[in-house]
Order: C-alpha cells, then sequence, then structure tokens
C-alpha cells in the first residue's frame, strides 16, 4: 500500500516542479527587454521553443497523468513517457557539461534555471527507476520517441532560417554552418536513442513491482 502513494507522490512532485518552473520561466521571460522579439507574446512563445522546456512539458504532462491514474499502455502515453525521460535527461547531461558556464543568471531566473535543468531532471529519472512503470518501453517505443529531438531539430533549423535566432550555440548556422550543425544534429539523435535503447534494456532487467495494481 506504501509504495503506490510513493510513486504517485514522486509523480505529482515532479509534475508540480515542472509547474513551477514553467510559470517562473514565463514570468521571467515575458519582463526581458529583447531586441529579437519585441512582445510579450513573442517573448513566451520562444519559452516553449527551447528542447529543454519542450522535454519538462512532456515530463509534466506525463508524470501528471501517472500521478492520477497509473493505468496507461497506449502506444502514444509509452513512446511520450520515454521521450520525456531521455529528452530531459540530455537536458541535465548537456547542460552541465556544456552550456551551464555561458550564462551568469541570479534570483527568480536562476530559480527557473535551477528547475529546469537539475531538479526535474533528477526527479524524472529517480522517479523512473524506483517506480517506472515498468515494461513500457520497446524497440518500437524508442523509435517512436526519437521523433521528438527529430522533430524539434528540424523546427529549431526553420524557424532560425526564418527569424535569424537558434535557440542553441551547437544549432547556430550562422555560426557553425549547416555541415557542422548537421554533424552536432546526428550525435543528439544518436545520444538520444542510445539512452532510449539503454532504457529500454534496463526496463526489462529492473524488477516489475505490482504496485500499480498488476498492470502488464
Amino acid at each position: 500500500m506504501l509504495r503506490p502513494l510513493l510513486a504517485r507522490a514522486c509523480f505529482a512532485l515532479t509534475a508540480l516542479a515542472v509547474l513551477i518552473a514553467l510559470i517562473v520561466q514565463v514570468v521571467v521571460s515575458a519582463g526581458l527587454k529583447s531586441t529579437q522579439f519585441s512582445t510579450v507574446s513573442s517573448l513566451v512563445f520562444n519559452v516553449f521553443c527551447y528542447f529543454t522546456v519542450q522535454s519538462n512539458v512532456i515530463v509534466g504532462v506525463t508524470t501528471a497523468l501517472l500521478a492520477v491514474g497509473p493505468h496507461r499502455t497506449s502506444t502514444a502515453f509509452r513512446a511520450f513517457r520515454l521521450a520525456g525521460l531521455i529528452g530531459i535527461t540530455i537536458t541535465g547531461v548537456v547542460f552541465h557539461l556544456v552550456l551551464a558556464g555561458l550564462q551568469d543568471l541570479k534570483g527568480a531566473a536562476a530559480t527557473a534555471d535551477l528547475l529546469l535543468h537539475t531538479v526535474v531532471p533528477v526527479l524524472a529519472v529517480v522517479g523512473w527507476l524506483l517506480f517506472g512503470p515498468r515494461r513500457l518501453t520497446s524497440w518500437r517505443v524508442a523509435a517512436l520517441a526519437l521523433l521528438f529531438p527529430l522533430g524539434w531539430v528540424a523546427f529549431a533549423l526553420v524557424r532560425g532560417e526564418l527569424i535569424h535566432f537558434y535557440a542553441y550555440p551547437f544549432i547556430d548556422v550562422r555560426v557553425l554552418g549547416y555541415p557542422r550543425v548537421f554533424g552536432n544534429a546526428v550525435l543528439v539523435g544518436l545520444l538520444f536513442f542510445a539512452l532510449a535503447a539503454g532504457a529500454v534494456l534496463l526496463d526489462r532487467r529492473l524488477p516489475k513491482h505490482s504496485w500499480i495494481g498488476g498492470m502488464r
């Protein structure tokens, strides 16, 4: 009886952390003075164009659904669950290895940054390792989950070409050129699929707990 409560509490906490992070980030971004984005709506829309934020949104939605009702086995849910897990893992790893030193944030901006890049990734990964749900992954699900980063890269490059703004330095065509950017995108895609494959294999080895009432 205790395990189901702990699982739902963990999922609810993760979803809440995402919600708080997004609210704080939107408020901070709406108050920015930007030469690239001249209206509040464009500033807010830009927030949701980042891979980090989209990964957080997927994690927030899927963990909220699990907190409300854990009996979810549809292919769409499985793909989004895995996409969110891998996306948020890459978010945390890439940020702390590559991007953390590129900005000096304070106050509310630093709070949102901490939640989006550190707290949510840790909660999401630990929650999956401890509570699953198990056996929701497969090679087909991993392939479907890969559509998320591929779609994001395509969107980011098209948008960047149109408005001359790129969310991250490693996809900035103006500086790196298309060959190097495509190379970076391939590396991210390979990393994503490698982590997804690792999750599939690990999911099969981790014990299948009955905290969700015998879901298969």
